[in-house]
């Protein structure tokens, strides 16, 4: 998802001007420091004062917090979060996927939603999926061909530098303009959602935090040299997706790559899903499935429903802001900073417990700000 996000951050630094350029580093820096106390509460000292991982998942971490309230309450409202986040994920990578198609071949007579179709075929052999090793060798191809797009939009953008202009940013701003870039930016940034399944799997887990302040710092800078020649060569002419900017010949190319971009990136939120809800049927060890026929039985009924609500879900990039705004925010900002308060409490120093309420402040706002725009963008389209 990230990939398509950011795609649209040049877009973003039109409406947000110079303040645009400090959110990309800001949002790089709070998510970073989010991921790490999320994973913190994976972990708890033992008597000789070393860490141990007491949690598996995003789950454990929410029925500890609810312990003395309601333990599946905790459980519930986190996984439901994640599934429904996950699910979006997946149906926006096959409208995506209908809508690129469409566009890359325009003379062919197929609908939008048959070319979903078409897309949605390519993904069956997702329901044979079991590890988590096969989705991280999809993952590599796809973060390859994701760096093959910025290459080529960043090269076009370098032989343009001659009409590049500092005067073309904004310094006045447009309150619900800004609140959309806000969005962009900060959702390109989010992966807590797989963070604790990532670091159970490394091998060595002592590196989570350098990989994680790396990918990030990487990040941030890649993200902030993408939008920044992108906008400064288009100006006030830059669109949504930057792609619709490019000469034709390579927006086809740039759009087929974004194909195979979307079709490579669909089965991490997809097994993501498909392991939360099996586990919470079975009862049984999250990694490993214990009935092959049911799981194959909730694979194929994911998949067959991420399909289903990509043809029939009217409105869908509204409602994917609306619930996005939703899931998003509480993901990435709200829990991870009120399980780390609620877990850690007493061994928080004062900056760290201002930094953690400081967060979820900054999150509630943005998600609260996200929901207000969504639901009148929603009303507006209903009439």
């Amino acid at each position: 998802l990230q990939g398509i996000f950011v795609l649209g951050l040049p877009y973003a630094l039109l409406h947000s001007g110079y303040s645009g350029l400090l959110l990309i580093v800001l949002a790089a820096i709070l998510c970073c420091y989010t991921g790490k106390i999320l994973i913190a509460c994976l972990y708890e000292e033992n008597e000789d004062g070393q860490l141990i991982r007491v949690r598996d998942t995003y789950e454990d971490i929410a029925k500890a917090c609810c312990e003395k309230l309601s333990p599946s309450l905790g459980g519930i409202v986190v996984n439901v979060t994640q599934v429904v986040e996950l699910i979006m994920t997946c149906i926006l990578y096959l409208v995506v996927s209908g809508n690129l198609l469409s566009h890359s071949f325009p003379y062919v007579p197929v609908t939008e939603k048959t070319w979903s179709v078409i897309a949605f075929v390519t993904l069956l052999p997702c329901v044979f999926i079991r590890t988590l090793k096969i989705v991280s060798k999809l993952s590599q191809l796809c973060s390859l061909v994701h760096f093959v797009i910025i290459f080529v939009v960043i090269t076009y953008c370098l032989t343009q530098i001659h009409q590049w202009s500092w005067a073309k940013f904004r310094l006045s701003l447009e309150f619900e303009d800004f609140l959309v870039s806000v969005g962009v930016i900060i959702f390109s940034y989010t992966s807590q959602i797989f963070l604790p399944t990532l670091e159970g799997n490394m091998k060595n887990p002592g590196e989570f935090r350098c990989m994680l302040n790396l990918t990030h710092f990487f990040a941030c800078i890649l993200k902030t040299t993408f939008a920044l020649t992108a906008f400064l060569t288009w100006g006030e002419k830059t669109k949504e997706v930057i792609t619709d900017n490019l000469p034709s010949f390579l927006e086809t190319l740039v759009n087929l790559c974004l194909l195979t971009k979307a079709l490579l990136s669909y089965p991490l939120p997809f097994f993501a899903a498909t392991e939360i809800v099996y586990s919470c049927i079975s009862k049984g060890n999250h990694s490993n499935y214990r009935s092959p026929l049911l799981a194959l039985a909730v694979r194929g009924s994911f998949l067959l429903l991420t399909l289903l609500m990509a043809m029939f879900t009217p409105h869908f990039a509204l409602l994917m802001g609306l619930s996005g705004s939703v899931t998003g925010a509480a993901m990435t900002f709200l829990l991870p900073s009120l399980f780390h308060l609620k877990l850690k409490w007493k061994k928080l120093s004062f900056l760290e417990k201002c930094a953690d309420i400081s967060v979820f402040i900054l999150g509630f706002l943005c998600s609260l700000a996200g929901i207000v725009c969504s639901i009148k963008g929603l009303l507006e389209a209903f009439g």
